[in-house]
């Protein structure tokens, strides 16, 4: 890629300062979880998959338990055009009919969550793909939404699960064995059904549950902008309520800002919304002065 910095344009002491950078955070984050939502360019860009591929395994390597949630929506967006379908959103959560949802389903358990599995496999680490289906451990109802100008009025919007309980004992078992959950956001409910859950909603809550030290979500922006379009960060939940109120956060940002502030209110210590379109993302997020987005504070 023209423009990029690569390894061996970087001189050996400044190598060594790099690394030596790293140290305080290692030794920080040690044995600590990160629940991580993969989504955006970072998925689509080879580049970028490869290097979201390493950042995972050299934090894994380093001792830190990443836990990947993450989503699809290009990839669905291509296989529903192919059956004549077109994709609808309702304050950003997805209309999921049931000819939606089985292509939900095949693409997100299968074409893209065992590809994110074999690339993280290429690189050295332990991956297993899982969705919430596997051993019932998010289970979910259907979705009710408000509408956004009659409060009380109800939408529906289809398949789309609400998330009634995660049992974390899945991911403990294999975080013992050193494997690294990949996790499509799909529910099960009572009665079997399958529930389409948005990936930013299962990361926040995984995070809660896990009583993760961070919660990353990757994203197509910058992080959290302002009217104006400059970056905000260091905000706290009152903060970003008001950016809510005034109509600066709207649309699809809607699910991630309410994912990150349920996290940051209850236990996840950090929340941070960065740039996945940045090369080496996760690593300059966790693990270097340079923050690469907006963090959200827990107070």
């Amino acid at each position: 890629m023209p423009g990029v910095t690569k390894p061996q344009d970087v001189n050996p002491a400044r190598k060594a300062e790099i690394l030596a950078e790293a140290l305080p955070y290692i030794k920080r984050f040690f044995d600590k979880t990160v629940v991580i939502k993969y989504g955006g360019n970072a998925m689509t860009d080879p580049h970028l998959k490869d290097c979201f591929a390493r950042d995972v395994v050299l934090l894994k390597l380093v001792g830190l338990n990443p836990v990947v949630v993450h989503g699809g929506g290009p990839q669905i967006e291509t296989l529903l055009a192919r059956v004549g379908k077109k994709g609808e959103f309702i304050q950003g959560m997805r209309v999921t009919d049931a000819e939606t949802m089985e292509v939900v389903e095949m693409v997100l358990g299968g074409q893209v969550n065992k590809e994110i599995v074999s690339l993280i496999n290429q690189h050295g680490g332990k991956a297993v793909g899982l969705t919430g289906k596997d051993a019932s451990f998010i289970r979910a109802k259907k979705l009710l939404m408000q509408k956004e100008n009659a409060p009380g009025d109800l939408v529906d919007v289809g398949m789309v699960g609400e998330i009634t309980k995660i049992d974390p004992s899945l991911i403990a078992f294999l975080d013992q064995g050193d494997f690294i959950p990949v996790i499509a956001p799909i529910g099960v409910g009572d009665e079997g059904e399958t529930y389409n859950i948005n990936a930013d909603v299962v990361a926040g809550k995984l995070a809660e549950i896990l009583k993760a030290e961070k919660l990353v979500l990757l994203t197509n922006t910058p992080g959290v902008l302002d009217k104006a379009g400059n970056l905000l960060t260091g905000l706290t939940p009152r903060q970003i309520d008001d950016l809510v109120t005034d109509g600066t956060l709207s649309g699809g940002m809607l699910p991630k800002i309410s994912s990150a502030l349920d996290a940051a209110r209850n236990g996840v210590k950090s929340v941070h919304i960065i740039d996945g379109r940045v090369e080496h993302a996760l690593l300059l997020e966790i693990l270097t002065d340079h923050g690469v987005g907006t963090m959200i504070k827990s107070k």
